[in-house]
């Protein structure tokens, strides 16, 4: 409100003295010199208190400035504040070794629900694995069995045989 009516105060200095630069000008055409240099002294002195006024009116606005951050300073001091006293109380209601304990319950429900879906998942006794293994043993067995590779050595040549006419023969070599 200060710096606003400082302001209007200025809008009324600053008419006067047009008005009064005016009047010294003609006063100093109709001859009336010490009028027209009482007057400019009149002038010089209002534009002092104009330039006063436009210091005070920085100061206010500086002021204003000032006092907004503070108060943005106050409301982040008092959410720090608030934001302590809320871990302090959290700290309080849950302790470290609370979290381990915690955390230790939740890995041995875990641990029980794992061996809960595996008995569900696969329901087999020692003896249905035992039965497994053997039957997949039996499997590996008959894969082995091969038929017994003639003892008599390969032919260096295979005839020839060719079901296309008038094409050249292919030699095939076996190795030996």
């Amino acid at each position: 409100q200060q710096r606003d009516k400082l302001r209007q105060y200025q809008k009324r200095l600053n008419l006067g003295l047009e008005r009064e630069r005016a009047l010294a000008r003609q006063l100093l055409r109709d001859g009336k010199k010490e009028k027209a240099l009482l007057l400019l002294k009149k002038k010089r002195y209002q534009e002092q208190l104009l330039d006063k006024t436009e210091n005070q009116i920085s100061n206010l606005e500086r002021m204003v400035q000032d006092i907004e951050f503070t108060q943005i300073e106050m409301k982040v001091i008092e959410g720090l504040k608030i934001g302590n006293e809320c871990l302090n109380k959290m700290h309080q209601v849950m302790s470290i070794e609370e979290v381990e304990r915690i955390m230790g319950e939740t890995q041995e429900a875990v641990e029980y629900q794992r061996q809960i879906d595996e008995l569900l998942a696969g329901s087999l006794t020692e003896e249905d694995e035992d039965a497994i293994l053997q039957e997949l043993n039996a499997i590996t067995q008959e894969q082995l069995e091969l038929p017994e590779v003639p003892s008599e050595p390969l032919p260096e040549k295979i005839p020839e045989v060719s079901p296309i006419k008038n094409r050249p023969k292919p030699e095939l070599v076996a190795a030996s």
